[in-house]
């Protein structure tokens, strides 16, 4: 699932949020969507356990990559904005509305790459979940 628009916006730290938000929600339902559509061992000759333990599998990581990529990419812009703002400070060192925008940015800088934590911990909890339901029918492949 991409974020809206195909990319976050970074200058806007709550909007960035809020798109996070949105990116996470197959982590939030993860339990759901592993109650629903993996069977008990009562069950189990209904359903193709191991194609839908795989196919979950697969979107979870994808949107696992693309948030990380999408966090990074914010990080990074930000951080250019960041090193202007010194530059420019460096310059003219009294200018305070300057040195006002450097924190502000500085702060949202901060905030974004807690963000990388974050997602570790959603990252952690869905696949510790995923393991528990789909062991037995579906090993992932070895992350390297």
């Amino acid at each position: 699932m991409a974020a809206p628009g195909g990319s976050l916006n970074c200058e806007d730290y709550s909007m960035f949020q809020e798109v996070l938000k949105v990116m996470r929600t197959i982590d939030d339902r993860i339990v759901h969507a592993l109650n629903t559509t993996v069977p008990t061992v009562s069950f189990s000759g209904k359903v193709d356990a191991t194609q839908t333990c795989k196919q979950l599998y697969e979107s979870m990581m994808e949107a696992h990559l693309s948030r990380d990529k999408a966090i990074k990419a914010c990080i990074a812009q930000t951080s250019e904005v960041v090193g202007q703002l010194r530059e420019q400070r460096a310059k003219d060192n009294e200018n305070m509305a300057l040195i006002k925008q450097l924190r502000k940015e500085q702060t949202k800088l901060k905030l974004m790459q807690s963000e990388l934590n974050v997602e570790e911990v959603v990252n952690d909890r869905s696949l510790k979940v995923f393991n528990e339901r789909c062991r037995i029918h579906y090993t992932p492949p070895k992350v390297k």
